[in-house]
């Protein structure tokens, strides 16, 4: 039942907000049904956590530790990215920069989105997954070219293409899944991709086709994670679209990408006994870091400055990740965590930065912290909590990390330190004018929405400081499936 309310509510607003989404009142529509949601995924987990594992609709819906946490997650953020997006796609349309019939596109494409995301997270057959991530590619490509100029236009046609290739890589990867169960195992039909099958018979499964799916679906996958090399249509993405939909795909997609690699490497691996895709996962991991320090200097759009930065954290999860065990899964989970709350709490406040400035351009953004010293104080310190300052949760997850990293994979060490060390230069040099320097801005004709930025700023603190034991508890039995244990 929960896990009905869950995945029905965004659909359901999807429909009704593409039939009354430019109304005046649609804004609140829009955070009633991602309030609906959240409520939903709440219930669900209280579910997970009193009968275990669940598996529903003749087992195509599957909920365990590992995605309970990050359906929870994704519920949050929608939400306060909807409370967010009401002043902001107001002052969008007061500007004029959007339409009553743009709005309703946006509105309901926002729902549409939310659902394609819980339905990857929560599925079990990993042919509906790859149908759910082409979906999420589907309506972001309609919300990236929402303003409908020719940079957005451009933005969106390299989202769809870059996209849509590597989706293609995922699916020719998902098919060589099947292709395996159905030669090792005699499975046919919707049971053969299904992945607690394919789980529990990983070790029967022929190594070599295994071995090949997995490199398509890390590339097809990883493409949608923004890693290196295959991360160029990320950063114009994130620039120009709406910023609520910057938020989203910092915050919600990559990690739905990544989620989905991981759920590959532990078939594969099983199967391979061997360390080729823990070693592709750090090997893609270290490039995205180091590529994304590099680029992070010659960034003059204050969206595109933290789109380089997610792709910077997206291959530190990767590069955990790929490390596996225990306390480097236990560590990458945090760091999803805590990376989606503050890059999406810094995304809602550089959207209305931009809007107070009248520009995204990191030159025209000056004085915030004395014309609007919430969203000078929300920038400055979201920007701190990115670049792992203490004592922010995001330290602690690059803590855990590197520690871990110097006992198994030493080697990493210098390459990672000297990226972090970049990329905090970069940033914080860039942030830094933009908070304290000369006022040069506007008043906004609604008032920001700044209750998102810093209850999420106050979560990636309380993590720092202390981590919940029912939290820790998740972290640690999703580390253990991960790892195979």
């Amino acid at each position: 039942m929960e896990l009905v309310l869950l995945l029905s509510s965004p659909l359901l607003g999807a429909l009704v907000l593409g039939l009354v989404g430019g109304r005046r009142s649609a804004p609140e529509l829009n955070v009633a049904f991602s309030l609906a949601t959240f409520l939903a995924a709440c219930l669900l987990t209280l579910r997970v956590i009193g009968t275990g594992n669940l598996l529903v609709a003749h087992e195509q819906f599957f909920i365990d530790p590992l995605n309970v946490f990050l359906v929870t997650l994704t519920s949050l953020v929608g939400l306060t990215t909807s409370l967010f997006s009401r002043p902001y796609m107001r002052i969008e349309r007061d500007h004029g920069r959007v339409s009553g019939a743009r709005l309703r596109l946006y509105h309901g494409m926002y729902q549409l989105f939310m659902a394609t995301m819980l339905v990857a997270l929560t599925t079990n057959n990993l042919g509906l997954l790859w149908v759910a991530m082409e979906g999420a590619t589907l309506s972001t490509v309609l919300l990236v070219t929402l303003y409908r100029t020719p940079a957005s236009l451009e933005a969106g046609w390299k989202y769809f293409i870059l996209c849509g290739v590597g989706i293609a890589q995922a699916l020719f990867g998902t098919i060589l899944l099947y292709f395996a169960a159905e030669h090792s195992l005699g499975i046919e039909g919707a049971s053969a991709l299904l992945w607690t099958h394919l789980n529990g018979v990983k070790g029967q499964l022929e190594p070599a086709v295994l071995g090949l799916a997995f490199v398509f679906l890390l590339v097809g996958y990883g493409t949608k994670v923004g890693l290196a090399p295959l991360h160029n249509w990320l950063p114009d993405a994130h620039a120009e679209g709406p910023t609520p939909i910057s938020a989203v795909l910092s915050g919600l997609l990559l990690n739905v990408a990544i989620y989905a690699v991981v759920r590959c490497k532990v078939l594969v691996e099983g199967a391979l006994h061997s360390a080729l895709p823990s070693r592709m996962l750090m090997g893609f991991g270290l490039l995205s870091v180091v590529l994304a320090a590099c680029f992070l200097w010659r960034q003059r759009d204050i969206k595109r400055l933290f789109a380089y930065s997610s792709i910077e954290h997206m291959g530190i999860i990767t590069f955990a990740f790929g490390m596996g065990g225990p306390v480097a899964n236990f560590a990458a989970l945090l760091h999803m965590t805590v990376h989606s709350l503050t890059k999406s709490a810094i995304f809602f406040a550089a959207g209305h930065a931009a809007q107070k400035a009248g520009s995204q351009l990191m030159d025209d953004i000056r004085g915030l912290i004395t014309l609007s010293p919430t969203v000078g104080w929300g920038l400055m310190l979201g920007s701190l909590a990115i670049l792992g300052l203490p004592p922010f949760g995001v330290f602690a997850s690059e803590f855990l990390i590197l520690t871990t990293a110097m006992r198994e994979q030493p080697w990493a060490i210098p390459i990672l330190l000297l990226a972090l060390a970049v990329a905090f230069a970069a940033i914080f040099g860039r942030v830094q004018p933009m908070v304290f320097g000369e006022t040069r801005a506007r008043r906004l004709p609604h008032p920001p929405a700044l209750l998102p930025v810093f209850a999420h700023l106050a979560i990636v603190l309380l993590l720092g400081l202390y981590i919940p034991p029912y939290l820790a508890d998740w972290y640690r039995a999703a580390a253990r499936l991960i790892a195979g244990q």
